[in-house]
């Protein structure tokens, strides 16, 4: 991990606009306004909420795009970080290497357990950083060693090698299908979701996420963000140009993924083809309202501050998932207590993530950007 005095060069305003979006929403809007909408009981936030909870299985919602939008800007902005290598890929590979080993590191440290320093407890795959690492690992390789023909070639191949064991050698069911037979194969005790008593080794009933197969679908993902981005760079001359194959490719994704869905269903917990497809389109179109009104209209008035979040979004999401700052909240203001009431947690909810909030300000303001 580095720190980096100013951004670097030739970057898009609209990438680190639509990533900070991204991370807003996840390490300050959801978990506040759920714990307010969840004391408020109030009937037509229901359907509200209901948005900003995942699928328990089959199906999609708002908050389903979190991790895949993630990832997708992971991607997004690999053409840009890409060309300062030039033909140099022994450099390439330096960075990537580091690159993977960091986020792996930082995802068992966030899901992981790995400052629980708990054998019993330490899991090796099961974070979204890693997921990155694995499809950013996937995307280099392809970018580094094939035209975008050759990357195009294989993001469908990816795809196809997920869906004929899923398709052949299981269903699409939570305990049926065959990445989650995979997962348990190879990570074992070392799975999430796996918990230890006197009886032994248990893998857990309502954990479903699956990691190793589901890397080539991570790796689409990333791919499929690569593109846009390279739609987004190369648009820089010919900005109309740009907005609509960012649209155009958004649609035609979103429509072969729904079609996919009637043969495999959308199922994000196991980073389904359709899904992976339905996610990446909806993308596509997010990167082309963003890059629309942001690169190519000009406009960045009220937006400037998601760039707080956007350019050291690792370490937003990273102090959001690790660090609790609920007791310097609670320390400074606990007399609120006797008159917020039961909204007194919701308050100390609000602070944790105002001082997160804080933080990435002063750093913004400092142009300390720290980048794996």
């Amino acid at each position: 991990m580095t720190s980096q005095t100013s951004p670097a060069n030739g970057r898009l305003a609209s990438l680190d606009i639509l990533r900070g979006f991204d991370l807003f929403l996840l390490v300050f809007f959801q978990p506040v306004f759920m714990s307010l909408a969840r004391k408020l009981d109030v009937a037509w936030l229901e359907g509200v909420t209901r948005q900003f909870e995942h699928v328990a299985w089959e199906g999609f919602r708002v908050w389903d795009i979190i991790m895949p939008l993630f990832m997708f800007m992971a991607g997004a902005s690999m053409p840009f970080s890409f060309a300062k290598f030039g033909d140099d890929k022994r450099a390439a590979y330096r960075r990537i290497a580091r690159r993977v080993v960091l986020l792996f590191i930082l995802g068992m440290v966030v899901q992981g357990n790995l400052l629980g320093l708990d054998p019993h407890r330490i899991y090796l795959y099961s974070n979204t950083l890693q997921a990155i690492g694995a499809g950013y690992l996937i995307a280099s390789a392809a970018m580094l060693h094939c035209s975008l023909r050759g990357q195009i070639a294989v993001a469908v191949l990816l795809l196809a090698a997920y869906w004929v064991p899923m398709t052949f050698l299981g269903d699409f069911t939570p305990d049926g299908n065959f990445a989650e037979r995979v997962d348990r194969a190879v990570l074992g005790r070392f799975r999430d979701g796996v918990y230890w008593d006197d009886a032994g080794w248990h893998f857990s009933e309502y954990y479903h996420y699956t990691w190793i197969l589901s890397s080539l679908t991570f790796g689409v993902t990333v791919l499929l963000g690569s593109f846009a981005g390279r739609i987004a760079r190369e648009g820089r001359g010919d900005g109309a140009r740009a907005v609509k194959r960012l649209f155009g490719i958004g649609a035609a994704l979103v429509a072969a993924g729904l079609l996919w869905s009637m043969q495999m269903p959308i199922i994000k917990t196991i980073w389904s083809c359709s899904m992976t497809l339905f996610a990446g389109g909806i993308c596509f179109i997010l990167l082309g309202i963003f890059y629309y009104w942001v690169d190519y209209r000009g406009h960045t008035r009220g937006l400037g501050w998601l760039k707080i979040y956007g350019m050291n979004s690792i370490t937003a999401y990273v102090l959001a998932q690790v660090v609790n700052f609920r007791c310097i909240a609670s320390s400074l203001t606990y007399g609120l207590e006797r008159y917020l009431g039961e909204y007194y947690g919701v308050w100390l909810n609000f602070a944790n993530y105002l001082i997160i909030f804080l933080i990435l300000m002063v750093m913004y303001r400092r142009r300390i950007f720290l980048r794996l």
